[in-house]
């Protein structure tokens, strides 16, 4: 049995596109996964199955869900060991934090190509981002140095629209539910 997490895009952020975590879990169990958890109200979902091709379990999820909900909720898979890498890496050791530095993880879909030199920092120097490892794009906000950030954006134009961002503290707390539920 493989263990995964399933990141979703675009439900729950500002009152658009509903979905009660709930509901994804019983989804989930319908298309017989097992041991299914739901990890805050952003679309975190770790499940275990059988399968091992990663393609198909997005397809068949993301499928599943558009049919299900009625409006397309892109999904990023990623194996619970690509996770455990990623943390063990701890990509932001060097970033000095302050109530203002907001880190961020960004799944792509697929491994995309880009001439942007890594880091890169915007124009205003309020979002950098730092890294890439595999198919996930690590960056830092500086909240004090301007309330509209256009990370995203940035994210999206370099990397396209398949990917997905989640807060570090939010990979930890999904590290945490890996822990207690293998």
């Amino acid at each position: 049995m493989n263990r995964y997490v399933a990141f979703l895009r675009g439900i729950n952020v500002s009152g658009h596109h509903k979905v009660p975590m709930a509901d994804l879990r019983k989804e989930m169990e319908k298309l017989n996964f097992e041991k299914v958890i739901t990890i805050l109200n952003s679309g975190n979902i770790i499940f275990d199955s059988a399968r091992d091709d990663v393609k198909s379990l997005e397809k068949i999820v993301s499928d599943h869900f558009e049919k299900t909900f009625g409006f397309p909720i892109p999904t990023i898979i990623r194996k619970s060991e690509t996770i455990y890498h990623l943390l063990d890496k701890d990509p932001f050791k060097d970033i000095l934090l302050t109530k203002d530095i907001r880190l961020y993880v960004s799944f792509l879909q697929e491994d995309v190509k880009t001439d942007l030199q890594l880091p890169w920092v915007n124009d205003n120097n309020a979002f950098k981002i730092i890294g890439k490892i595999d198919k996930t794009i690590i960056s830092v906000l500086d909240l004090s140095i301007t309330k509209t950030p256009k990370g995203m954006e940035a994210l999206e134009r370099y990397f396209g629209k398949q990917i997905t961002t989640r807060n570090w503290n939010t990979i930890k707390r999904i590290e945490k539910k890996l822990e207690i539920n293998s």
